[in-house]
């Protein structure tokens, strides 16, 4: 599904450059339940955002699904984000001045679908993730572990086959934090692509495979078994 070889990415700072990533060779399979973790600076952050199509390596091959990434116009990677890729962020990014139902509709009316439509499967998808009484509550009258249950139903209502999560517990306490892995990994088990961003250590251990990151460089990949 996902084939990286010789990734890199290089940043300008200050006039200088900064190689955030170093000839990353990477194969990640369909269903697969990844971490990757390392410490500031090794550059998971980047990674993930090329995994996302949200940037583009400086050098190196990326295939997504057999699609050679760097051949898509901008059009095609804005479609590529919208219907394969689902992404779930510390800072859940919800639009404070509509519902949850109506932040869970977003991605459906950037995709052209009907008012209707759009409607029963936002409010399937809360079902989904246990908010279905909570459809009509903005952000800021929800608890921390309820706007990350939003943001999820946003980033699957259209039924991607990956999910990238970036620190997905980062801004929540233990309790809520637990029941937001287990809820994406219960997504996991229904056979999405999920690939976790963490500094947590326990969170890493939870997936089948460990990736660590280093100056830019793989340093570890290790497999339940």
């Amino acid at each position: 599904m996902i084939q990286l070889s010789g990734i890199a990415r290089t940043f300008q700072v200050g006039g200088r450059p900064v190689r955030a990533l170093r000839g990353v060779d990477l194969t990640i399979e369909k269903g697969e339940y990844v971490s990757i973790m390392g410490p500031s600076g090794s550059g998971k952050s980047t990674l993930l955002n090329i995994l996302g199509c949200l940037d583009r390596p400086t050098s190196g091959s990326y295939r997504l699904e057999d699609q050679e990434v760097a051949d898509l116009s901008e059009t095609e990677l804005s479609r590529v984000r919208r219907h394969k890729i689902g992404f779930v962020f510390q800072f859940f990014h919800l639009v404070a001045r509509l519902s949850a139902l109506e932040n869970v509709e977003l991605p459906m009316l950037f995709a052209g679908m009907e008012p209707g439509e759009r409607r029963e499967q936002a409010r399937e998808t809360l079902v989904s993730v246990g908010l279905a009484e909570r459809a009509d509550h903005r952000p800021d009258q929800l608890s921390g572990g309820e706007r990350q249950r939003v943001a999820i139903a946003r980033a699957v209502v259209l039924h991607p086959s990956i999910l990238l999560a970036d620190e997905p517990t980062g801004n929540l306490d233990t309790k809520a934090g637990g029941e937001i892995v287990e809820l994406i990994e219960t997504l996991n088990e229904g056979g999405i692509t999920l690939i976790v961003v963490t500094h947590d250590p326990e969170i890493g251990r939870r997936a089948h495979r460990r990736i660590r990151l280093s100056d830019g460089g793989i340093a570890g990949d290790d497999r339940e078994g």
